[in-house]
Order: structure tokens, then sequence, then C-alpha cells
């Protein structure tokens, strides 16, 4: 699914990435934790696209294709979906036509016939439903005026609509209360099957209490220094990432 070999990768000519390996198969969940400025949102900005990062060396591999040869646009249509930290407001862009045009753009590209409006209302409203997300919420504009976990909660539903190859979720559980966290998770949990993938970055235990990874990696100073299971992460609770780094 996921292949990256030898990324190393700056900004404003400070190196962040130093020769970072990873591999993400079909239908597993990894997970990500690290210390502060260890290079945690760089690789999910990498990843997602964004231009003001220096690829210096190394490849990265999505489903077949080169990712570095992509724009964001085309990232997304290939199934690469990234859930920010802190998700953007988009005001006077209502919900529902906008999960629409994007669904239609994947479709399309795909060579599959478009979702008309009357069907993707029923559709998108039977999700919402399902993930615990009032009927209100698919009428208002893109993340404005939203709480944190409202915020997170569309993060799901979009998932739930597009159906990502890869999902890449960057610390969604900053700032979420319980309730929230669980919604969040349990949107996951639903999504989780053996075409999806999923990239969690967090810096608690706590989310992957919910969401049990396949593969707990460890990032400092730019590359992988361990990896291993849940216990992993267990570690880092009980001790931080003193015996880890």
């Amino acid at each position: 699914m996921l292949s990256i070999k030898n990324l190393t990768a700056s900004i404003e000519e400070n190196k962040i990435l130093n020769n970072l390996s990873l591999n993400i198969g079909k239908g597993e969940v990894h997970a990500l934790m690290g210390p502060n400025g260890s290079g945690k949102s760089t690789l999910s900005n990498i990843l997602a696209g964004k231009e003001e990062y220096q690829i210096l060396s190394g490849e990265i591999i999505f489903n077949g294709n080169n990712l570095l040869d992509l724009d964001i646009e085309e990232r997304s249509q290939k199934g690469l979906f990234l859930a920010f930290q802190y998700p953007v407001e988009i005001p006077g862009v209502n919900i529902t036509p906008f999960l629409l045009t994007a669904l239609n753009s994947k479709l399309k590209k795909e060579g599959k016939k478009e979702i008309d409006n009357l069907t993707f209302a029923k559709n998108i409203k039977h999700i919402a439903s399902e993930l615990g997300i009032q009927k209100e919420m698919l009428s208002r504009s893109v993340n404005e005026g939203f709480s944190g976990g409202e915020k997170k909660r569309f993060e799901i539903l979009q998932m739930s609509i597009l159906k990502p190859l890869l999902s890449i979720l960057d610390e969604t559980d900053s700032g979420l209360d319980v309730d929230a966290l669980r919604v969040v998770t349990d949107g996951v949990n639903k999504l989780r099957n053996p075409e999806s993938s999923f990239l969690i970055i967090t810096h608690y235990q706590r989310l992957l209490d919910y969401i049990e990874p396949d593969f707990v990696h460890v990032i400092h100073e730019g590359r992988i220094t361990k990896t291993g299971n849940i216990s992993v992460a267990q570690e880092i609770e009980k001790n931080g990432y003193k015996n880890l780094i």
C-alpha cells in the first residue's frame, strides 16, 4: 500500500526527516509516536502533498504510484486522506454539496458513474446517523463554528463517504473529551477492512486503547528508532521515550 524508503526532507533549510523508511500493507493500522519535533507532522504533511517541504532524497510509493509526482488533488483521488490536527474552516461552503463534489470527482477519475443529489442526500443522512452525527450538521458550512469534537466527527464522515485506501490521522485525539474520542475511534473501527489502511499519529496511548494498531513505531530525530506492537505504546505511557530513542 505505502512504501517509504530512505526519505530525507527539510523545510527552510532545516532537516526534519533523516533517512526514514516505513512500509504499510493493505488493511494494516500503524501508529506513529514520538517526542515533539521528532518529525511526525512533517511526515503527514509530506504525504498529503504540502509544497513547502524539500525532498532531499528517498522515495514514496503509494499503491503503485510515485507519490512525489502527484499534487494534492491527485493524491486524494488516488485514495489518500489526511485528517488534520487543526482542520480549516470554509465559510459559505455547505457540507453536503462539498462532500458530493469530492465523491463525484473521485468516481469520475475512477471511470465510475457519478451519484445524483437525491441519492447522495439519502446516503449521507444514513451514514451520519450510524456515526451519531446530528442531521443539523449536514446543513452547516465546513467546520465553521465547529467544536473540536465536531470537526473530528466531520473528518470521520468524510472518510466514511470517500472510503480512502490510506487514512492519515494527525493527532486527531488532540483536545477531545472522552465522548468525542469514542465517536472518532468507533468511526475508525467501523472503517477498518482488508483493503483500507491507517497511519495514526498520536502522543497518547489512550487513543490506541480504542483503536488497537497492528504496529507501533517510534520516531526520533526524523527516523524510525523502534517498531513493535501495542506494548511499545504501553512502555511510552509508563516510562516515556527515554528507553526507546
